[in-house]
């Protein structure tokens, strides 16, 4: 008889699905549903991040302080998270003077939203390489005249495209396309 193609569960929640020795279906969704009750919400399947939406506030993961835990990091020596993302786009940006692409998708209500927010949050709190320690001369919950802008911008366009649904009582009701 042939051994079930399971997974070792020592990577049974690996953060990046590439890892498992068994790639399929069911291995899959059973590494995002044990992180997920682990209530670790990202996981990576190579370069790609996979957000599962905790239907609740997860203050802790967006701290000012932890945009610093990922700024000038490498994706793989960090846990998964937005920030990381958001971190190796900015360094292939600078280091390769070429603009770069973030894309959010997903189902409605899954969070889009909420995590592109938190991207352009990231980009607006992060130190310049050339002037650290600028935004602690400041203080730490203190939002620069650029994040104050950008952030500004989601309630506008929010009062005119969203809407309360059945899934979502704050559902964006059209396409975004940003330039930051």
């Amino acid at each position: 008889s042939l051994p079930p193609l399971m997974n070792p569960t020592m990577l049974e929640a690996s953060d990046d699905l590439t890892n498992l020795s068994h790639l399929n279906e069911p291995a899959v969704l059973q590494a995002i549903r044990l992180r997920y009750l682990q209530k670790e919400i990202y996981t990576y399947s190579g370069i790609v991040l996979i957000a599962t939406n905790p239907f609740a506030r997860v203050d802790s993961l967006y701290v000012p302080g932890m945009v610093q835990v990922y700024a000038g990091k490498q994706r793989a020596t960090q846990a998964p998270h937005l920030f990381a993302i958001a971190e190796e786009a900015f360094i292939d940006m600078i280091r390769d003077n070429k603009n770069q692409t973030i894309v959010v998708s997903g189902e409605s209500g899954a969070g889009k939203t909420v995590s592109a927010k938190y991207i352009m949050r990231y980009f607006a709190t992060r130190e310049s390489p050339e002037n650290p320690g600028a935004r602690s001369k400041r203080g730490p919950e203190a939002m620069s005249e650029t994040e104050e802008q950008i952030l500004a911008t989601n309630p506008i366009m929010e009062a005119f495209g969203n809407a309360k649904t059945t899934r979502n009582d704050n559902s964006s009701r059209f396409g975004k396309y940003i330039e930051i």
